[in-house]
């Protein structure tokens, strides 16, 4: 299976197997979409006129020759499926410490912040407790990671740092490094915390959506304030200074924004160099959700931020874009590529009371609960069901160029809209395909 495509005038191919990416010229993008539906000869007959004899030959013999060498059109890695190790292995964990949050911010997934339930903190009893059980469930694996993640977890902070020193002395005594990535809306960001998070080296995921008017229209207080102006200062306080050591801004987008490129320029115009830009994912019936009318100006948009990302590099000041990085030469091993974020079987979510769940985005759905920090993993059934929710379970991957880079989708997401985690969510599918070919174009453009 291939995929070919051209963006601005480069054409480009991918082979979807071995992973392996082409760039080509005009007859050569045009044989190879052919090539396997025509015969040499028949191939030779069609495009000697318009490229000459000489030409075609030659470009056959070349494919014939990548063929071989396995580099296209190559053999479906695993042509009898996957069968997942049994096992539950553990080796993440998103600690929920708020079901509470100081904002109130219209499109969130999680009931603005109490996940459909009561409002409630984590105690540092079962912060404690999850780690022991991450570092029990985690077997020989070296590293673990942790996210603390709300609501809004800086509530909470007296917990959050109890949790960290308790980690890494945990860590220490397993013969474990673990790494912890808090997400925050920023808003509690004081200097003393920023000092905490520099000593002890954490991840920081700093959410804002761009423009002012795109923040403040979605991102609100709980008494119904604008949030931008504080939330930028903050943000660019702490990136500024010494304590930010790994940082993402990230936002979300919704159907007020499809213009999302300025919003990522407004971004990266601050000064902020790794960014993030999500796609909202919302039920039909708010106002905010994607139509299908407007998934052309969506695509065009990828394409336009495509084009400043590509400028920005050229003028020696790049922007690090999630959803366009991509690596060919070191990137995730086959098993990982099938899997994709491994919600439900290496990757699970703990609530306040310390309930485990496939993830943080099926946190009060009773029927997905797995187990508990106090138990382990009980509901056998349901970890089985995420371990087998790969790729080649899933029917609508199994013919998808896009399938070994997407991994199948978000299973929240599936389930939400599909009922079912076999069963991606379409708008997500068509989104990672055109980030794809967004992410292959940027590749060799820089790298030359």
């Amino acid at each position: 299976m291939i995929h070919a495509f051209s963006f601005d005038g480069t054409n480009i191919v991918l082979d979807v197997n071995s992973n392996a990416v082409h760039e080509v010229d005009e007859p050569t993008l045009q044989i190879i979409k052919d090539y396997e539906s025509s015969s040499e000869t028949e191939l030779i007959n069609q495009y000697s006129p318009i490229y000459g004899e000489t030409i075609v030959r030659e470009i056959i013999q070349e494919i014939r020759d990548l063929k071989n060498d396995g580099l296209l059109f190559s053999p479906d890695p695993l042509p009898e499926g996957y069968l997942p190790p049994e096992g539950e292995t553990v080796k993440a964990l998103c600690l929920n410490l708020a079901h509470d949050c100081n904002l109130r911010c219209r499109y969130c997934f999680a009931g603005q912040g109490d996940f459909g339930g009561q409002r409630e903190l984590m105690s540092a009893e079962v912060g404690r407790a999850a780690l022991d059980f991450l570092m029990c469930a985690s077997g020989n694996r070296q590293h673990v990671e942790v996210d603390f993640f709300g609501g809004e977890p800086l509530m909470n902070r007296a917990v959050l740092m109890e949790l960290v020193e308790y980690g890494r002395q945990q860590a220490k005594q397993s013969g474990k490094e673990i790494k912890f990535t808090l997400t925050t809306n920023v808003t509690l960001l004081d200097q003393a915390m920023q000092q905490f998070i520099g000593e002890h080296n954490l991840a920081v995921v700093l959410s804002i959506d761009g423009r002012p008017e795109v923040h403040d229209r979605m991102r609100v207080t709980a008494h119904g304030e604008d949030s931008y102006r504080r939330v930028m200062d903050k943000i660019v306080d702490f990136t500024s200074s010494p304590y930010c050591r790994e940082y993402i801004v990230r936002g979300t987008f919704t159907r007020n924004n499809l213009d999302f490129c300025a919003d990522v320029k407004h971004l990266a115009e601050a000064g902020f160099n790794h960014i993030s830009m999500e796609p909202v994912v919302a039920g039909a019936e708010t106002d905010y959700a994607f139509k299908g009318e407007d998934i052309p100006a969506l695509l065009e948009e990828y394409d336009k931020l495509t084009r400043y990302l590509l400028e920005r590099h050229q003028q020696g000041r790049p922007v690090d874009f999630f959803h366009f990085n991509i690596d060919l030469e070191d990137g995730p091993c086959l098993p990982k590529r099938l899997t994709g974020c491994s919600a439900g079987s290496e990757y699970l979510a703990v609530v306040p009371g310390g309930t485990l769940y496939p993830c943080h985005q099926f946190v009060g759905r009773n029927e997905f609960q797995i187990g508990t920090v106090f138990d382990g993993v009980v509901n056998k059934n349901m970890a089985k069901i995420f371990r087998n929710a790969h790729i080649y379970n899933k029917n609508t991957c199994l013919d998808c160029w896009a399938k070994f880079h997407c991994s199948g989708g978000c299973h929240a997401n599936a389930y939400t809209f599909n009922g079912d985690v076999l069963k991606p969510y379409h708008l997500g599918c068509i989104f990672a395909r055109k980030r794809l070919e967004c992410a292959l174009y940027l590749k060799i453009k820089t790298r030359r």
